[in-house]
C-alpha cells in the first residue's frame, strides 16, 4: 500500500493517529486544567509508566489542552546531566513576559522578574541570550537553599499568574531523572503555591520509582499528587488502536491479523505503532492479513533489535551488561536480586552499586521491595533473541 498514507507513527513521544483507551486521563486532566484556571484546587499529577507506554503522548495532549484553557505553559524534560534550576529559568522567563502583556499583572510580574533575578545569580545559572534587566530583590529566593528559593519563585509566578487572571502550568517529562534534592524542592514550592491557593497546576511523567521517590522525598506527596499508572491498553483499545487508522485511510485489516498483533505486542503503545507501520508497508493491497503480520513481524523486530533496544543495551558498561543479561535468563521478572546474584555467581552485596547505576539509567526499577524488572518491555526478549544468555 502506499507508504506515504501509512498513517502510524513508531517514534518518540509522536502522537499516535488514534489516542485509544486513555479517555479518563483526558478527562481529568480538562477538569483539573478549568478548575485552576477558575483558581479552585486541583491535585497535581505524575503520570506513571514503563517505557514505550506513551506517557509523554499524554503530557504532550494535556499541554495542549492548557494553552487551549489559556494556560501559560512551561515544559522541561528532565535530562540526566542537567540541574533543574538551569532549565527552569528561561522557561519562567517566558512565562513572566506571557503574564507582563496584562496591565494588572504589570507589577506582579516586576516583582517576580526581580525574584528570578535573584534565584539566577544564587545558584549561578548561566542566562545567556535570556537576561533579566531589572534589580535582584534582595532576601527574597536568594538564600541558597533549594527549597525555599524554589518556594519564593514558584509563589511569585503564581501570584503573576493570578494577576493576570490566568493560570501557569508546568510539565516536567523523565522526572525520575530529577535528583533527590531538586525533586523535595519541587514538590515543597508546589506545597507552597497550594497553600496559597494560587493557579499553578503541575503534571509530569516518568519511571514507576518515582511515586516512591516522592514519598521519601517528602511525606505529604501521596496527598499533594495523584499518581496515574499508565500502562499497556486493554485489548478492545488496542484493537481499536489498529483498525480505526487503517478505517480511515480507506483501507482494511482482517479481525485475525489484529487479533495477532496485539497478541505480539501485548498491548504496548509503541509497539503497536511499529507492528501498524510495518504491516502497512509490507502489504501490497488491502486488507491486511494474517501472513502480513508475520513479514512485518520480522522486520519490526530488527528495526526495534538495531534502535529502541540497542541504543538502551549499549548505554551500559560491561558489568552492567552482565547484569541486564543475567536477569533476562531467569525469564519473565519481576527477578529476585538473589537469584541474579547466583547466576552471576558473586555475592549479593558486592551487585548493590551495579543496581543502583543501571536504575540511574532508566533500565530497570523496583516494583516491590527485593525485586527488579526492566522498565522497557520485551526488553528481556530482546537480550535472550540476541545476547544468548
Amino acid at each position: 500500500m502506499d507508504e506515504i498514507r501509512n498513517p502510524f507513527a513508531p517514534g518518540a513521544g509522536s502522537p499516535p493517529p488514534e489516542l485509544a483507551g486513555r479517555e479518563s486521563i483526558i478527562a481529568e486532566a480538562r477538569i483539573a486544567l478549568q478548575r485552576v484556571y477558575q483558581n479552585r484546587p486541583a491535585k497535581h499529577r505524575i503520570l506513571l509508566g514503563l517505557r514505550g507506554v506513551g506517557k509523554t503522548v499524554l503530557l504532550n495532549e494535556v499541554r495542549g489542552l492548557a494553552e487551549e484553557y489559556d494556560h501559560v505553559v512551561s515544559f522541561i524534560e528532565a535530562p540526566e546531566d542537567a540541574r533543574l534550576v538551569s532549565q527552569l529559568y528561561p522557561r519562567l522567563h517566558q512565562a513572566l513576559r506571557a503574564f507582563s502583556m496584562t496591565e494588572s499583572a504589570k507589577e506582579a510580574v516586576h516583582n517576580s522578574f526581580r525574584i528570578l533575578r535573584s534565584f539566577a545569580s544564587v545558584f549561578k545559572v548561566k542566562v545567556g541570550d535570556v537576561s533579566i534587566a531589572v534589580d535582584p530583590m534582595k532576601g527574597v529566593a536568594d538564600s541558597g537553599n533549594l527549597e525555599f528559593d524554589l518556594s519564593d519563585l514558584f509563589v511569585s509566578v503564581g501570584e503573576a499568574a493570578k494577576s493576570a487572571g490566568r493560570a501557569w502550568t508546568l510539565f516536567i517529562d523523565e522526572v525520575q531523572y530529577l535528583k533527590k534534592r531538586e525533586l523535595a524542592a519541587l514538590i515543597t514550592a508546589l506545597h507552597a503555591t497550594n497553600q496559597k491557593g494560587l493557579p499553578v497546576l503541575f503534571y509530569g511523567a516518568g519511571l514507576p520509582q518515582i511515586a516512591g521517590m516522592s514519598g521519601e522525598a517528602k511525606s505529604y506527596a501521596e496527598r499533594l499528587f495523584d499518581f496515574p499508572k499508565i500502562d499497556r491498553l486493554p485489548a478492545d483499545a488496542a484493537y481499536e488502536a489498529i483498525r480505526i487508522p487503517i478505517q480511515d485511510e480507506g483501507e482494511a485489516i482482517e479481525p485475525e491479523a489484529i487479533q495477532k498483533i496485539v497478541s505480539i505486542t501485548k498491548g504496548y503503545p509503541f509497539f503497536l505503532q511499529e507492528w501498524g507501520f510495518q504491516c502497512w508497508n509490507v502489504t501490497n493491497e488491502s486488507p491486511i492479513d494474517v501472513d502480513d503480520v508475520d513479514k512485518a513481524t520480522v522486520e519490526a523486530f530488527r528495526r526495534l533489535d538495531e534502535s529502541f533496544f540497542a541504543v538502551r543495551y549499549d548505554r551500559l558498561t560491561p558489568k552492567e551488561k552482565e547484569y541486564v543479561v543475567a536477569m533476562a535468563t531467569l525469564g519473565r521478572g519481576p527477578y529476585k536480586s538473589s537469584d541474579i546474584a547466583n547466576v552471576l555467581g558473586v555475592d549479593l552485596r558486592t551487585l548493590g552499586p551495579t543496581r543502583s547505576r543501571i536504575i540511574t539509567k532508566g533500565m530497570i526499577y523496583s516494583p516491590t521491595y527485593g525485586d527488579i524488572d526492566f522498565t522497557v518491555p520485551m526488553f528481556d526478549d530482546f537480550l535472550r533473541r540476541t545476547k544468548k544468555p
